[in-house]
């Protein structure tokens, strides 16, 4: 490790391709903790997303009019704003009207922190585009194979967990999958309410060290590498659910 560091450094003195986050403990700790932040932050909101959204194209299927109306509204209303300008409503607005909480030493802090409402901001945004995805896997399913399971016995929800949504889970996978990528891409947003994350992390060793060419390439090749796991790992997820004879 030692002479790594020490290549990085005659690298920046002899050619100035200055990658302090190879040398320096302090760059290094910066962009590893931004590292973790991004991947931490997307596998929750994956998580989130994906959950809100299985829950949304069950409502969608509701006997209520009021249940359908109100998922319809939350998709139309998360799908047709910025993430950015959400990301900031909830953060400045609704933030404010939420009590605030000790901090353990005399002051107050924000019961959610800025964290929280990326988290939260992202996976509502990617469930609106979850719940359309999962929808149109459901419209999918044959009419028949419904019919079956309810001449078996199942019930109306026993249907949709054992039947419908395994089904179409396969058909939609694709989409999902598209979706899930952008949500990563989306989390970079999170730079712009301090959340500590790739960019914001990158932006906070550049400004010092005024190393912007260095970080942004680093930066790019860094969301590659976690794309490509992510793709990777889909891909293989996709194969696995594949059933022989059943095409979407």
């Amino acid at each position: 490790m030692q002479g790594m560091a020490d290549f990085f450094r005659w690298l920046a003195d002899a050619h100035h391709i200055n990658l302090t986050i190879f040398y320096d403990s302090v760059d290094q700790k910066r962009f590893l903790l931004g590292l973790y932040t991004t991947i931490w932050l997307s596998a929750v909101c994956i998580v989130m997303s994906i959950l809100l959204g299985l829950v949304g194209a069950a409502m969608q299927g509701a006997r209520s009019r009021i249940v359908r109306a109100g998922v319809q509204g939350f998709v139309q209303f998360f799908r047709n704003t910025p993430p950015l300008v959400q990301l900031a409503f909830f953060y400045f607005a609704v933030s404010t009207l939420l009590p605030t909480v000790s901090d353990g030493h005399g002051g107050r802090m924000p019961m959610i922190n800025n964290t929280g409402w990326a988290v939260i901001s992202f996976s509502l945004f990617a469930a609106a585009f979850n719940i359309e995805i999962f929808r149109s896997g459901i419209e999918a399913v044959p009419r028949s194979t419904v019919e079956a399971a309810e001449a078996l016995g199942y019930s109306r929800t026993k249907a949709y967990v054992y039947v419908i949504l395994p089904l179409a889970f396969r058909v939609c996978f694709p989409a999902l999958g598209n979706n899930l990528v952008n949500l990563v891409k989306t989390t970079t947003l999170a730079y712009a309410i301090g959340v500590p994350e790739l960019l914001y992390a990158a932006a906070q060793i550049w400004s010092e060290v005024l190393n912007v060419r260095e970080m942004m390439w680093v930066l790019l090749i860094t969301y590659i590498v976690i794309l490509a796991a992510l793709v990777f790992v889909l891909d293989r997820w996709e194969r696995a659910l594949r059933i022989p004879g059943y095409s979407a």
